[in-house]
């Protein structure tokens, strides 16, 4: 299968997904790119975390890394802009959105393999180090380097539809090629030395600053907004580690600046 196909297949199975489980109108169509499993991820153990595995510590005969964005709406994303915490729609999101990654993921698995190949999922989210705050398979750091997108200062990615929305991806025996979407350096306005900043001035915790993140900083907000919604009636199903106060209204936050 080639990569428009794939894409294609992608697409046509969102929006399936969406319709027949009769889902809310919170996603944009999925970006997906693919990227030989070669010698570029073998940095992720530098640039991520110590303990990052590489592709083929997933599949020994791995040659294909696949990463997909879930893109969310412009009403998502902007009923997120006001007051000090997130709103309910954001945080109910969460899980929903990685539910349907990880549809997407099984989806693409049985593409592959009814095509002969073996493949390998992740999880969307939840394996990371509760110490260290780093994960041990980084959606991220795969999709800079196969090029879905460039960090922000606020350590989201930038893709070609923007920050807000979250990552899937997985590896796979089949053999796609280096197919990204974005090349250039970088796509935050901050970090290629433009007037911006907005995200560093948006976190009610000082947590992003021009260097970067403070992830614990972030963290603690996070455990804050989780407390929050354990109050909240209307969120005792949705109770999860989210804010995104520094991905929403952000010249990044819909589109690449």
């Amino acid at each position: 299968m080639d990569v428009l196909t794939l894409r294609k297949e992608v697409l046509e199975f969102a929006r399936r997904r969406i319709t027949e489980e009769k889902l809310p109108s919170w996603w944009r169509d999925p970006l997906l790119v693919t990227a030989r499993a070669d010698d570029r991820f073998s940095i992720l153990p530098k640039i991520a975390s110590p303990r990052h595995m590489l592709p083929r510590d997933l599949l020994p005969e791995a040659r294909t890394v696949i990463v997909f964005f879930l893109p969310f709406t412009p009403e998502l994303a902007n009923g997120n802009i006001p007051g000090n915490f997130p709103s309910n729609d954001w945080g109910k999101s969460l899980k929903r959105t990685n539910n349907l990654l990880g549809d997407i993921s099984v989806f693409i698995r049985d593409i592959f393999k009814d095509e002969g190949y073996a493949s390998e999922l992740t999880p969307a989210t939840y394996n990371f180090d509760c110490t260290t705050l780093t994960a041990r398979w980084s959606h991220k750091h795969l999709a800079h380097i196969s090029g879905l997108g460039r960090f922000g200062v606020n350590a989201q990615l930038i893709t070609p539809a923007g920050c807000a929305g979250r990552l899937g991806s997985m590896v796979t025996a089949a053999p796609m090629g280096d197919h990204p979407l974005v090349t250039q350096p970088e796509l935050c306005r901050h970090k290629a030395g433009k007037d911006c900043g907005l995200c560093i001035q948006r976190c009610p915790v000082g947590a992003v600053t021009p260097e970067g993140i403070d992830r614990h900083r972030c963290n603690d907000r996070l455990q804050v907004v989780m407390k929050r919604f354990a109050q909240n009636p209307d969120m005792k199903d949705d109770i999860d580690e989210v804010c995104a106060k520094c991905v929403a209204g952000m010249p990044c936050s819909l589109s690449a600046p």
